[in-house]
């Protein structure tokens, strides 16, 4: 999005980002600002926390691109990651047909890292929700008490993709919440990366944590 936006911005492509957020956390200004700052968007980005954007595409997926004409149709979309070839040769077709001329026709090729990078391919592990609205493959022997504290022991041989809590947690609909250290969270994963979206307590105090692979450092 970002290299599309600043290769055809003088040839009047016009990127909108919509933020239509998940989990309440995301619903916060301060961190759909910094996020952006993060990822250095250069795009206007409106907020969509009560989902009117959304509900008005009839959208259902993260992410989904709409590719808008001069007139303002919608004449093509696309839903999830990739195939993005196919996505800029559209936003050229819409962009000669809107009057531009000379355009560079290559593709754009990217090389992003961190977060951005695409999926490795040989992904066999899928997003898991420590919240019980959406938690699937708990693999911890007891069973999770819902809004209230209770202690937990980490499976000792989980199977791929099961996960479990070590220690005092309170779980809600959205996220873990450790009461008292120790904790621990065991996942078995099969991927190039982990992502975790971890933060700290009410009182904004930093919070230490470590990160074992195979029960080492890791690299």
């Amino acid at each position: 999005m970002k290299a599309w936006a600043a290769k055809y911005k003088d040839v009047g492509l016009v990127v909108i980002g919509v933020h239509a957020p998940e989990f309440g956390f995301e619903k916060e200004r301060a961190n759909v600002q910094n996020a952006v700052r993060d990822l250095n968007v250069i795009y206007p980005l409106a907020i969509d926390s009560n989902h009117r954007i959304w509900d008005a595409f009839n959208n259902e997926y993260w992410p989904a691109d709409y590719f808008i004409d001069g007139s303002g149709r919608i004449r093509y979309h696309h839903f999830g990651e990739g195939d993005y070839g196919e996505s800029e040769h559209v936003i050229q077709e819409l962009l000669k047909a809107n009057g531009a001329t000379g355009l560079d026709e290559s593709t754009v090729r990217i090389s992003a890292d961190g977060i951005e990078a695409p999926p490795s391919g040989e992904e066999q592990s899928p997003e898991t929700y420590v919240g019980y609205r959406q938690a699937q493959r708990f693999a911890s022997p007891e069973r999770v008490a819902q809004d209230s504290r209770k202690t937990y022991s980490p499976p000792k041989t989980p199977s791929l993709n099961e996960w479990g809590l070590g220690g005092p947690w309170n779980v809600g609909a959205e996220s873990g919440v450790l009461q008292s250290a120790p904790g621990k969270i065991v996942f078995r994963f099969h991927s190039r990366d982990v992502h975790m979206v971890l933060g700290p307590a009410k009182n904004d105090k930093p919070v230490r944590f470590k990160v074992t692979l195979d029960g080492a450092r890791a690299g």
